[in-house]
């Protein structure tokens, strides 16, 4: 269900209360409203994330969004939002920040609610940047183990610019290790897959990371 959905419940049932003298509908309509608000605070706190790729500048507004919409979905029993919540969170500690001592826990916890919810895309999100952590430190075997697993069932979902997207850093992984050929393998299905989607973006980190080899 949208927002819009739930504002139309929370008023529909503010009216019962009103009219109706139903009083017990309220506890409802709060639930309806935190479901609201969970949902805009992570999408407002998307927004800012992606502007940090435009200029580069922290909008210190933007972990305090997923905070809080982590512990609202945490209320309201919804495993599957916190896990998304909590990604975010990861990620903006990770990439904005550069804190992946903080950023791992965060992370590692997403991946464990969205394993519990069946949430597929959000367990592979959750490895992908596990995997970024592990690459950072230099633990290249567990780094490929979690990207690998993530690019499993990116396959598995369909998700096929998700699918290019790890395999960049597969790329890098297998040239790291001394394994040539698999690098430039992953790297020629990692173009073919960018440029059957459009993902133009990822087509040219392919190509960075194939420069390499």
């Amino acid at each position: 269900m949208g927002s819009e959905d739930g504002l139309e419940r929370a008023r529909s049932l503010y009216e019962r209360a009103v009219f109706d003298g139903e009083a017990g509908v309220l506890d409802v309509a709060d639930r309806e409203l935190d479901a609201v608000e969970a949902g805009l605070a992570l999408a407002r706190g998307r927004i800012m994330h992606a502007r940090f790729f435009e200029d580069g500048k922290e909008d210190p507004r933007e972990p305090a969004l997923f905070e809080r919409a982590a512990g609202l979905y945490r209320a309201l029993g919804d495993p599957r939002g916190e896990s998304e919540a909590l990604f975010w969170l990861g990620v903006f500690h990770q990439v904005v920040r550069g804190d992946d001592e903080t950023a791992v826990p965060v992370l590692e916890r997403s991946h464990e609610l969205a394993a519990r919810a069946g949430d597929r895309l959000t367990m592979s999100y959750a490895l992908r940047h596990l995997g970024t952590a592990e690459h950072a430190a230099g633990r290249l075997e567990p780094a490929r183990e979690r990207l690998e697993e993530s690019t499993r069932l990116r396959r598995e979902l369909g998700f096929l610019p998700g699918v290019a997207a790890n395999l960049v850093g597969l790329v890098h992984i297998a040239a790291a290790q001394g394994r040539r050929d698999d690098a430039l393998a992953l790297a020629e299905e990692g173009r073919a897959l960018a440029e059957a989607t459009g993902a133009r973006n990822i087509a040219r980190q392919i190509e960075e990371a194939r420069a390499r080899v």
